[in-house]
């Protein structure tokens, strides 16, 4: 018997665009894993971007600061008061130490009113300040020593801006017992802060500015460089945090009005040209536009860093300020800020 076997397969005509959709579809199932896992790794690098620029932003603001370690009676001999007194405006509240003159002199009724640095304390141990304080004091000057708002732990730094109506509360101090000259001693961030002080008032009669640090951008640069070498944009990124983690713009700042300011008080600038922290350039071009007869004066060292002068050079540093400080007090408030002396 013949079996007839017939085949019946089926020839089903292939649609190109049908296996190029197959084709796609398998080559995305294949590599979205991989797709997602590097947009992961991108979000993630980015996220750690911002959060390390913002951390920069919140540590700038906050430095860390060591606790007071003696006073003056201990550490120079002199007697002295516990005080507090507001910043001028009343934003905050302020600590430190009355120093009184202890002879009767020309100098009693005038006060020296330091001005301490960033990161630093009333003491200034680096400098230090008791130093140049026990020699105020020697002659005869009634010395303010005192905190700046941020050492007290729920305050961070502002770039000046609040500093200066606290050093501004400072002399408002000096003044109220009895000061008809005040002078100021300022130190890196403080010898800023002294200058932004100076725009707002008429009461400061004299500056001693040692390695003055003025916060703008360029110098905030420049001491970010001095940590990582961070490529330019991060200078952008740290702006742009600090306000929303700190409550204060650096933008804020006049450190351009600082910079262009003919100032009408005699000004000691003191400055190492191997300063890490402050270029010596900015403080050199300040000094420049004072007036000839301000009796303004700079002291520019060739190998000195940053608030290191005075243990380099302790003679002739005392001598230099102490000297300035006589001609400012031995001449009347107008005729010492046209440079001159009685």
């Amino acid at each position: 018997m013949e079996t007839n076997s017939s085949s019946s397969y089926s020839s089903v005509p292939i649609n190109p665009t049908t296996v190029e959709t197959a084709v796609r579809r398998t080559f995305v199932r294949r590599h979205k894993g991989l797709l997602i896992g590097l947009l992961s790794v991108l979000l993630l690098l980015f996220s750690l971007l911002m959060a390390f620029h913002a951390y920069i932003a919140w540590t700038l603001a906050r430095p860390h600061i060591d606790p007071l370690r003696s006073n003056p009676a201990l550490s120079i001999g002199t007697a002295y008061e516990d005080i507090t007194f507001p910043s001028l405006n009343g934003s905050s509240t302020l600590s430190g130490w009355y120093i009184p003159s202890e002879m009767e002199s020309a100098n009693s009724r005038k006060t020296v009113v330091f001005s301490h640095g960033y990161g630093g304390n009333r003491e200034e141990i680096w400098v230090p300040i008791y130093d140049l304080a026990k020699a105020a004091h020697k002659m005869g000057f009634n010395v303010v020593m005192f905190d700046y708002g941020y050492v007290q732990p729920d305050w961070n730094v502002t770039g000046g801006l609040r500093e200066s109506q606290e050093l501004l509360g400072a002399v408002q101090y000096a003044k109220d017992r009895g000061a008809d000259r005040v002078y100021v001693w300022g130190f890196s961030m403080g010898a800023g802060t002294a200058l932004q002080a100076a725009l707002l008032t008429k009461d400061i009669d004299g500056m001693i500015l040692d390695s003055t640090f003025v916060l703008e951008p360029e110098t905030l640069y420049h001491n970010m460089k001095q940590v990582a070498n961070l490529p330019k944009f991060s200078q952008g990124l740290v702006h742009m945090f600090f306000p929303l983690l700190n409550g204060v713009s650096l933008n804020q700042v006049p450190y351009q009005t600082v910079k262009e300011t003919k100032y009408d008080i005699p000004i000691f600038f003191i400055h190492g040209k191997e300063d890490l922290k402050a270029p010596w350039n900015m403080v050199e071009s300040i000094y420049q536009l004072q007036k000839d007869q301000s009796g303004s004066q700079l002291w520019l060292l060739e190998k000195d860093g940053h608030e290191l002068i005075y243990r380099a050079h302790k003679k002739t540093y005392l001598q230099m300020t102490t000297g300035f400080l006589q001609t400012l007090s031995t001449g009347s408030p107008e005729v010492v800020k046209h440079g001159q002396s009685r």
